[in-house]
């Protein structure tokens, strides 16, 4: 199982934690929701909670729960920026649709 950054990612969440002045690193994790079924849900990790699961990529730490975690597995997280927006983008091989507006998957 991995979780993987590009170092545009690892170089958004390093300078994130920084200036908030708090935080272990990036948690990923995902719901039920939408139109696919599943999104989603990206935070800054502040602690390791018992039964997450930990990554390191460009000396970040990913933090993953594990009822998300199968659905995660071999994800690479990207940060993009595309003139004034600018988000995390996530390549993950276990998708097999999207819905249109791009808020839901399913596997």
């Amino acid at each position: 199982m991995a979780i993987s950054l590009t170092q545009s990612a690892a170089n958004r969440v390093r300078s994130y934690l920084v200036a908030r002045g708090r935080g272990v690193g990036l948690r990923l994790g995902v719901k039920k929701t939408g139109c696919n079924g599943f999104a989603y849900v990206v935070n800054y990790a502040d602690a390791v909670e018992p039964g997450d699961v930990v990554f390191e990529d460009h000396g970040i730490k990913v933090v993953v729960d594990t009822g998300s975690l199968s659905l995660l597995d071999g994800t690479e997280v990207d940060f993009v920026k595309e003139g004034l927006n600018e988000a995390f983008r996530f390549r993950n091989p276990n998708v097999t649709g999207e819905c249109g507006c791009g808020e839901s998957f399913s596997v």
